[in-house]
């Protein structure tokens, strides 16, 4: 796939983690497939910033597996590998179970847990999949910052896009079901149950099914 032409670039004030984000996003939500080559001189151009950032971008997306980087030759994007799909998953998994027995979720943060959800259900109506992936990214990460375990949110950061790849595949099909996880979790939570919350967390995260061919 070319690099896109008709994407607006960032603000060359802004700070690495933007570049970085952007390039992440671009993988997750498949604007760059699996296998293809990313030249940091176009990523500079489209992103309106010097190659600098975009090579300390392209480091880190290898750090969490999204990108392979060879030395003196290329940098590709990695392909959709099982075992890293799965290992990724249960240190995800982990994290957020971490974050529903240990925060204190608050009405507000119920409230804005289903304003996330209904922007899920409206992005699946629309078959916007990756608004449905953000809506559900927030949904997620509202647990997390109640906690406030800044350590948990470095490691979603760094494993949570490789889930992510996975996901985008699952809820294009079977987005649904998450919809009605993500309510029966508000439920829990806004009843005090933690022990019910953290049980379907665990749940959750493990119905990513993913064995040698497709994720499902």
């Amino acid at each position: 796939m070319p690099i896109p032409q008709q994407v607006p670039g960032v603000d060359r004030s802004l700070l690495r983690d933007d570049v970085f984000r952007r390039l992440r996003d671009a993988i997750v939500d498949g604007t760059f497939e699996p296998g293809e080559q990313l030249r940091d001189a176009e990523l500079a151009e489209w992103l309106g910033v010097s190659r600098t950032p975009v090579r300390e971008a392209l480091l880190r997306l290898g750090a969490s597996g999204l990108v392979i980087a060879k030395p003196g030759r290329s940098t590709t994007v990695s392909t959709i590998d099982a075992k890293a799909v799965r290992d990724a998953r249960d240190v995800v998994a982990a994290m957020h179970l971490l974050a529903v027995q240990g925060a204190a979720v608050d009405d507000a943060g119920i409230e804005r847990m289903r304003d996330a959800n209904r922007r899920f259900a409206d992005a699946l109506d629309a078959g916007d999949i990756p608004a449905a992936m953000d809506a559900d990214e927030a949904f997620h990460r509202i647990p997390v910052a109640a906690l406030g375990n800044t350590a948990i949110e470095s490691v979603l950061d760094q494993f949570g896009p490789v889930v992510r790849r996975a996901e985008r595949v699952r809820f294009i099909e079977h987005g649904r079901e998450s919809l009605e996880r993500h309510e029966r979790l508000i439920a829990l939570l806004a009843a005090g149950d933690t022990a019910g919350a953290s049980n379907l967390t665990f749940d959750t995260w493990h119905t990513l099914v993913v064995d040698d061919g497709v994720p499902g």
